[in-house]
């Protein structure tokens, strides 16, 4: 199930709402806690009790321990280690034993056989977010949850289960104990829920229709403008697809009492790769930079070491995306820019003009989409190639001229939708024309959930991107 389907907008979500409201607020954890295993279990109920269950119970379970043994540090230690182990040796069998199999079996021509298992959903999530929460109870930062059901309403939440954000306990720690939800906050949670279901539905979906005609093209058929047209359409359906997702989970969080992180903040108006990722799924890059970086020695240590550090981390964060080499090969990519960045480029970038900036970031980005989205390496590098007129490609065909005036539009709408400018005319709408203001931004709303519906009762497509992961 996902969020943009109707069978979750117009049955599951006003039903859970329902009962969450007229149920006690003292046992509202509990029907979000059962909410959200049904949620997980609608499309994999074999995984509920084997991972899910098991994990919030293992962790739970290990936040006492840890608590409870907080003045003897080796016992504590042992315990942090166990809990560490467990959760990335289920993250490991579930996301990378195929991976690793296959690879040994190409190195040493093996043939050793793996069970081809589906990929539980969220489990990259949540796994880090049990991760954090037992290493924060060890440094003493929260203390350990002592109710099962809060902690299991925290590691099973529906509203950000699926693609995050990823959520620290500390976060949200006191609104596990005690929320209030107000009409206002209500409202709220809702505009925040269908502006991202329209950024999801009517913008990430119909540009991706673009990229899919691009990608099915043959590559010795592609020109240099079919290939520029295709992976700025993916580019943005990416964005609106994942930051759609965010502030749909956003929404939900509100709506039921929660304040969630926000994930997104413009990422393509950056005007370096370092700020593109302070940007860019902002809840990974805290997690990996307080829970890796920092622990390796940040930029307390020598350059060389820094270098080291940023290596680690960005390929982590590429292996953290998928089982393969081309997200490997994605996340060290940007790992070498945001390192040189550091090193001698922000320096030079500090004296060009915006423009200048905002184009180098970008052109990085935009081939850096390409190693994401070819899983076959050699096929990423011949796309790659077309983008830049190599290897005798044409610089433009009729079908490369149908597709910009047909989605020319289309792509000027989504750069203008990528920037701050639409929010801050909604905010100042609502500011300037008081009641009328408040009145059309409801009338928006309203109609974005409208035609959102109605994409999705006439149209069969509608991925969801990140759902892998």
């Amino acid at each position: 199930m996902v969020f943009s389907s109707l069978i979750f907008l117009f049955q599951f979500l006003p039903a859970v709402l329902l009962v969450y409201y007229v149920s006690p607020k003292k046992l509202r954890n509990a029907v979000l806690f059962a909410a959200s295993l049904i949620f997980y279990a609608w499309g994999e109920p074999v995984y509920i009790i084997i991972i899910m269950i098991f994990t919030t119970v293992f962790d739970y379970i290990n936040g006492l321990v840890i608590d409870k043994y907080s003045h003897r540090k080796p016992i504590a230690r042992a315990v942090l280690f166990g809990s560490i182990c467990g959760s990335l040796a289920i993250l490991s069998f579930f996301k990378y034993a195929g991976f690793v199999v296959s690879n040994v079996n190409d190195l040493f021509g093996l043939h050793i056989q793996v069970a081809d298992l589906p990929l539980p959903v969220g489990i990259s999530f949540y796994t880090f977010q049990t991760m954090s929460y037992v290493v924060d109870v060890y440094h003493g930062k929260v203390p350990a949850q002592r109710n099962i059901i809060a902690f299991g309403t925290y590691v099973t939440m529906f509203p950000q289960l699926v693609a995050g954000p990823i959520v620290k306990y500390g976060d949200i720690a006191e609104q596990l104990v005690f929320r209030k939800v107000t009409l206002e906050q209500f409202g709220e949670g809702a505009e925040w829920f269908i502006r991202g279901l329209a950024k999801k539905v009517l913008l990430a979906n119909n540009i991706g229709l673009l990229w899919t005609n691009v990608k099915s093209t043959p590559m010795e058929d592609l020109t240099v403008l079919s290939a520029w047209l295709g992976i700025l359409a993916f580019t943005f359906q990416i964005y609106f697809d994942f930051s759609g997702y965010s502030d749909m989970a956003r929404g939900l969080g509100k709506m039921f009492g929660f304040d969630l992180p926000e994930n997104f903040k413009h990422p393509y108006i950056s005007r370096s790769v370092s700020e593109f990722w302070r940007r860019w799924h902002i809840s990974l890059g805290s997690w990996f930079r307080e829970y890796v970086y920092i622990p390796l020695g940040g930029n307390r240590v020598g350059l060389g070491k820094q270098f080291r550090n940023l290596l680690i981390v960005w390929f982590l964060t590429g292996l953290w995306h998928g089982a393969s080499w081309n997200f490997i090969v994605w996340g060290l990519y940007f790992g070498c820019f945001v390192a040189f960045e550091k090193l001698f480029l922000l320096k030079w970038l500090n004296r060009w003009p915006n423009w200048a900036g905002h184009l180098y970031t970008l052109t990085i980005v935009v081939v850096g989409w390409v190693l994401f989205e070819f899983e076959h390496l050699p096929s990423a590098w011949m796309f790659i190639r077309a983008m830049f007129g190599f290897g005798g490609h044409e610089w433009v065909d009729h079908q490369a001229l149908y597709d910009l005036t047909t989605y020319g539009g289309l792509l000027v709408l989504l750069a203008l939708c990528a920037t701050p400018l639409p929010r801050k005319g909604l905010e100042q709408m609502k500011a300037r024309w008081n009641s009328v203001g408040m009145i059309a931004a409801l009338a928006l709303s309203i109609i974005s959930l409208v035609l959102s519906s109605a994409y999705l009762v006439f149209e069969d497509f509608n991925p969801f991107l990140y759902f892998r992961f």
